[in-house]
């Protein structure tokens, strides 16, 4: 198991996710702190999603997003319909699948993100199919446009929505958090908008983020010390982690 004897980490991912990550910071030694960046509420009027999951059955395919996602249709639906094939953006998202009792017909062979779901074959030729997406509103466009652009006739059920949480950062400098670990590019920008006069102590903080993209964003921002886990499972997290309690504790300390 990684040591991450002495240090101090703050997980800003929401949920059980985020709580099984600090739970195994904490069995690796360290000290985590569950500060969620992203609050995950329903959607303002739940009536569309909930109308387009219970005629599920009438699609060829069924893509989910997050397992925020499969978590929230399935209180809206908790049995998959019959016929439809089922897509998983992630291994996170299929495991929710399974665990709720739904089939999985599709997921990355690696990677967790829209671009590695749609490099599988069996959505290369999806013209006059018919495509549920289940996800929350907002976020990328990248994987409706793409199935519109294949030729699916497309539908969305947006079952969630995100928020930024109230109130500041002070709960992480208090508890001297030398590592943030954030798992979306809104919640960088949540944090920030959080900062106030915390700002440049955020920005000093070492930050491990689970995809380049989110990298790139960081840097944008105005990070300097970003480091790209390989995916967002607690094992290729804490291996990030490790690296960096293997370093000097004092100089991530500040």
């Amino acid at each position: 198991m990684p040591d991450l004897a002495g240090l101090v980490v703050a997980v800003t991912r929401p949920g059980e996710r985020g709580r099984a990550l600090c739970r195994a910071i904490d069995a690796a030694g360290g000290h985590s702190l569950h500060f969620p960046a992203l609050e995950i509420v329903p959607p303002a009027d739940p009536g569309p999603a909930r109308e387009r999951l219970g005629r599920a059955g009438e699609h060829d395919w069924l893509v989910f997003v997050s397992p925020t996602a499969v978590e929230r249709a399935v209180a809206l639906r908790p049995q998959p319909p019959a016929d439809a094939r089922v897509a998983a953006v992630g291994r996170g998202t299929a495991r929710a699948l399974r665990a709720a009792g739904w089939p999985v017909h599709v997921e990355p062979e690696s990677g967790a993100d829209s671009e590695s779901l749609l490099a599988r074959p069996e959505l290369a030729g999806l013209a006059g199919r018919s495509v549920l997406l289940v996800k929350g509103e907002g976020g990328r466009a990248l994987l409706r446009r793409t199935l519109e652009a294949r030729g699916a006739r497309l539908a969305v059920a947006d079952v969630y929505r995100r928020r930024c949480p109230a109130g500041d950062l002070g709960p992480l400098v208090a508890a001297e958090a030398q590592v943030l670990v954030v798992t979306s590019s809104e919640a960088l920008g949540n944090l920030l908008a959080m900062a106030g006069r915390d700002r440049e102590w955020l920005l000093g903080r070492e930050l491990v983020v689970i995809h380049p993209r989110i990298a790139e964003r960081a840097r944008e921002l105005g990070f300097a010390r970003v480091h790209p886990a390989a995916g967002a499972e607690p094992a290729q997290l804490l291996a990030v982690l490790a690296g960096l309690g293997r370093g000097d504790c004092a100089r991530l300390r500040d």
